[in-house]
């Protein structure tokens, strides 16, 4: 296990809040220790995943795990997020104590309860099925020329 990620991971909480105006959102309960985790999902034209935060009551473990998940589904579509599995999970991290070995499968439930939720809404005509809309490209802002230095009498080089 790459026990300084692991500390970064919790130190950070990357992605550890609510989100008011979710498309989506899934919450999974683990009857096995009581934690909750749940996924609130903005989807985008080409169903993207535009932002994804979670919540957790779980320890540093679930914390590290949610951060791993939002950093490996953020940008993907809502099918290749659907595919992320647990040893993607665990290979990010190095691998898991053996006691903590579920918590990679506790944060995928959850981030499928939020993809099916979306998947409903779109069958419902509650959202928009932003799959069958094209994505948005956003185009870099051309580079403006640097304006000349002033003679100084230094000769002024520039590395790209």
């Amino acid at each position: 296990m790459d026990f300084p990620k692991f500390q970064k991971l919790v130190e950070e909480r990357a992605g550890f809040r609510t989100m008011d105006d979710a498309t989506a959102s899934g919450e999974y309960f683990s009857d096995s220790c009581g934690d909750m985790y749940n996924f609130f999902l903005k989807i985008g034209p080409g169903a993207v995943i535009e932002d994804i935060s979670y919540f957790t009551t779980g320890c540093g473990f679930g914390t590290a795990t949610c951060s791993l998940v939002v950093e490996l589904a953020r940008g993907k579509t809502i099918d290749q997020a659907a595919a992320i599995t647990t040893d993607a999970i665990e290979a990010q991290l190095g691998g898991y104590p053996e006691k903590k070995k579920d918590y990679p499968q506790r944060a995928i439930e959850a981030l499928h309860v939020a993809i099916d939720d979306y998947r409903a809404k779109v069958a419902g005509g509650t959202v928009p099925d932003f799959a069958a809309l094209a994505p948005t490209v956003t185009q870099p802002a051309p580079e403006q020329a640097p304006a000349a230095p002033e003679n100084t009498g230094k000769v002024l080089i520039r590395l790209h």
